[in-house]
């Protein structure tokens, strides 16, 4: 018969087993990655802003 607390509990035993397995980063290579991420995000919201001005002035002076 199917029994779902057991499902559920073969599900939590594999989910940990696996997770013992992961290789977790650093504290100092957390923050390296996000400080990259930001970063980035910043540089791409920069390059979209100035790609709109441009696109929005040049439709400005077609039109």
């Amino acid at each position: 018969m199917w029994n779902p607390i057991q499902k559920i509990r073969d599900f939590y035993n594999a989910t940990m087993t696996e997770l013992r397995k992961c290789t977790w980063p650093t504290w100092h290579e957390l923050g390296e990655s996000t400080i990259l991420v930001i970063v980035s995000a910043a540089l791409i919201s920069i390059f979209v802003f100035v790609v709109d001005a441009v696109v929005t002035t040049v439709i400005r002076f077609v039109t």
